[in-house]
């Protein structure tokens, strides 16, 4: 199983405002409407994990963006919206048992989302690889990117291209003791 993040963070790491705010996000020019290669990566995903406040985020905007199974980690929702039955599915517990649970499943390719399901796997050392992209703002405050972390994890710097004049987009590959 291979487990990616792909995430935009401010240059002082945070993915979201102090009340989950990502108004800062749409404020980037964007001339061309481009999505900064997300289609691209998604191609590759199996399924979504993300945590209740990201889900709930995403239901505000409307229309449902996810084409790939959506699993919720929540232990406070218990149903999703009936318009998005066999879309999302609620789950809860250790985030290393719900990998083993969805590769028995068939999933080979989880995206991960959301500030604290993105620190659990991490504190875990599920992540495989990291794409984020660097917003030239500083938001002072907010839903940080990285928590405090069980220890040392090193990466691979595979490359960073600059967007649109503006943004920075890296990618890191998670490198463990056995050269991986």
């Amino acid at each position: 199983m291979a487990v990616y993040i792909y995430v935009a963070t401010s240059l002082d790491g945070f993915i979201a405002g102090p009340n989950g705010e990502l108004d800062w996000l749409l404020e980037v020019p964007n001339p061309d409407q481009s999505d900064y290669g997300f289609a691209e990566f998604m191609s590759g995903i199996d399924a979504v994990v993300m945590g209740r406040n990201t889900f709930e985020t995403v239901l505000s905007f409307g229309d449902w963006s996810y084409n790939k199974p959506v699993f919720v980690l929540s232990y406070v929702l218990q149903d999703v919206p009936v318009r998005l039955a066999g879309k999302a599915e609620i789950l809860n517990g250790d985030v290393g048992a719900l990998v083993s649970q969805l590769e028995e499943r068939g999933y080979r390719n989880l995206y991960v989302d959301g500030g604290r399901v993105i620190q659990s796997f991490l504190e875990q050392d599920l992540v495989d690889e990291m794409i984020i992209t660097r917003v030239p703002i500083l938001l002072g405050g907010g839903i940080p990117l990285f928590g405090k972390s069980a220890g040392r994890l090193e990466f691979e710097h595979k490359n960073t291209v600059a967007l649109n004049e503006t943004l920075t987009k890296s990618h890191y590959t998670r490198v463990r003791s056995n050269g991986t």
